[in-house]
C-alpha cells in the first residue's frame, strides 16, 4: 500500500498541510503517516534535563496526534488508514529516516509564513527538506486546500534532461490525476534565438513524455521565480514540479535568498522530485 508522510509540529500551517495530505491520500487510495519530531533543548548547565519534562512533551504530542487522527478519519469517512509516529532528533534527518522504513509515495509539509517561528516551518527547514529528502516532497502554502489536480506544471531548464528528469514519476502523477502537463522554461532566449542545446534537449524531453501531450511554454525573462509564479497564477496550475539538481532552477533559489519566493511564497503546492 502506498503511503503519504505528513510531518507536523501542530502549528496552523503544518495542520493545513496535514489536511492536504489526508485529502490527497483519500483520492489516490494511500495510507497516511503523521510524524512529530521533537528536539531536546540545548543547555550549558551540568544539570540534566528533568525526565518528566520530556515525558510530558511526548504525552502531549501523542494526545495531539490522536486528536488529529480521529478528526481526519471522520473527515475522510475512514477511507484511509492513518498511523502516527513520534521521534526525537534533528527534524529533517528523522523524517528521512522514517521514510526509509516506508518508502513513501510522497512527503507533504507546510511552508513558512511571515512571522512564523515554529521550528518545522522555518524556511531553512523547508529548503533543507527539499535538498535532502530522498522522496518526492510536496510543499503546501498556507491556507491552500486540496481540491483536485487538473493542471501540473514542470519547471525545466532543458539541460541534460535525459539523465535528470524523473520521467516515470512525472508520468505517474499526470496519468493518476488525468491532468494537463505544462512544461515551463524561463530564459532570455526568444523566438529564433533558442540555442542548439535548448532545441536538442527540448526535443529529447518530448521523446520521453510526448505521450502525455504536454504543452510547452518558453517564457522570456530573468527573474525565474517571479516568471514561474506569474504563469502558475494566470494559468491556474494546481501543482508545480521542480527537479532539485546541481546548477539548476532550485539550486539558484537556494543560492540567492531573494529567490526563495518560488518555494517559500508560492501560491500553489510545489513538488520536488529529485533526478
Amino acid at each position: 500500500m502506498r503511503t503519504i508522510v505528513a510531518p507536523t509540529d501542530f502549528s496552523d500551517t503544518s495542520i493545513n498541510a496535514v489536511n492536504y495530505a489526508a485529502e490527497l491520500a483519500s483520492v489516490i487510495g494511500a495510507d497516511l503517516s503523521l510524524i512529530y519530531v521533537y528536539t531536546l533543548p540545548l543547555t550549558f548547565s551540568e544539570v540534566p534535563i528533568p525526565p518528566f519534562s520530556i515525558d510530558e512533551q511526548i504525552a502531549a504530542a501523542e494526545n495531539h496526534l490522536n486528536v488529529i487522527k480521529e478528526r481526519l478519519q471522520e473527515q475522510t469517512k475512514k477511507k484511509i488508514k492513518i498511523r502516527t509516529q513520534i521521534s526525537q532528533g534533528e527534524i529533517v534527518s528523522e523524517i528521512d529516516n522514517y521514510c526509509t522504513t516506508l518508502n513513501p509515495y510522497a512527503v507533504v509539509m507546510g511552508v513558512e509564513t511571515r512571522g512564523n517561528v515554529e521550528r518545522l516551518l522555518l524556511g531553512g527547514k523547508t529548503l533543507t527538506a527539499m535538498r535532502r529528502l530522498h522522496w518526492p516532497l510536496i510543499v503546501v502554502p498556507p491556507e491552500i486546500k486540496f481540491t483536485a489536480i487538473r493542471k501540473i506544471g514542470l519547471a525545466c531548464d532543458f539541460r541534460n534532461v535525459m539523465k535528470t528528469v524523473p520521467v516515470n514519476e512525472i508520468k505517474q502523477m499526470v496519468e493518476e490525476f488525468h491532468a494537463e502537463l505544462h512544461v515551463l522554461h524561463v530564459s532570455t532566449e526568444i523566438g529564433n534565438s533558442f540555442s542548439y542545446q535548448t532545441v536538442q534537449e527540448s526535443g529529447g524531453l518530448h521523446q520521453v513524455i510526448g505521450e502525455l501531450k504536454p504543452k510547452y511554454h518558453f517564457i522570456n525573462g530573468t527573474d525565474i521565480e517571479e516568471n514561474v509564479n506569474e504563469f502558475a497564477k494566470k494559468n491556474d496550475l494546481d501543482l508545480l514540479i521542480v527537479i532539485p539538481k546541481k546548477h539548476n532552477l532550485v539550486n539558484k533559489i537556494f543560492t540567492h535568498s531573494h529567490s526563495k519566493r518560488l518555494v517559500l511564497h508560492t501560491h500553489i503546492p510545489v513538488m520536488a522530485i529529485h533526478e
